[in-house]
């Protein structure tokens, strides 16, 4: 990436696996798959550009203010309103939250960390679009978010130099409701 760009200001961790488990199914193996894509390679993404910031300090390449360069990483609103399933999943996002927080004061202060936690906000294979527009409208707000809402979220917390080390929640407050199944299974 840095080949072809010649530097790097931000990353937006958004990519992850998302297969079904529960306690009753949770294997080793489920749980080493999403904590490899969902924490591991946000991790490192996040070392390699705080590496890639110090490289240009040192080379007197950077002249932008502190707070510039960020790490954006995709969460959900599932971390504050917990259900039983998609057990493995729901494990490496909250490692992942909780290395947010880790990461912010770590890499500080060359890089700022932020979490984004959509609510439902796209449908999947194990939704029909009725049901999908249905489960929606569950939150306090009477919509949960949409693409463009998140990607608004998104370019709020790279452009705020002033944010780190939290997660903001896009969701219509649905993390303010309680489920007790995963909105796909409902």
């Amino acid at each position: 990436m840095i080949a072809h760009f010649g530097q790097v200001d931000a990353v937006v961790n958004n990519a992850s696996t998302f297969e079904h488990d529960s306690a009753a199914s949770f294997s080793f193996a489920a749980l080493e798959k999403h904590m490899r894509s969902n924490t591991g390679a946000a991790i490192v993404l996040a070392q390699a550009l705080h590496s890639h910031v110090l490289a240009r300090q040192a080379a007197g390449a950077v002249t932008e203010p502190a707070g510039r360069f960020a790490v954006i990483n995709l969460l959900d609103q599932k971390l504050w309103n917990q259900n039983p399933d998609f057990f493995s999943y729901t494990l490496s996002k909250a490692a992942l939250e909780a290395a947010n927080t880790m990461l912010a004061i770590a890499l500080a202060p060359q890089l700022r960390v932020v979490g984004v936690a959509p609510g439902l906000t796209l449908t999947s294979h194990m939704l029909s679009e009725e049901k999908f527009k249905a489960l929606h409208t569950l939150s306090p707000l009477g919509r949960s978010s949409n693409a463009a809402d998140v990607a608004a979220t998104v370019k709020f917390a790279l452009d705020n130099s002033s944010i780190t080390g939290t997660t903001l929640l896009v969701d219509g407050g649905q993390h303010l409701m309680k489920f007790e199944r995963d909105f796909s299974l409902m």
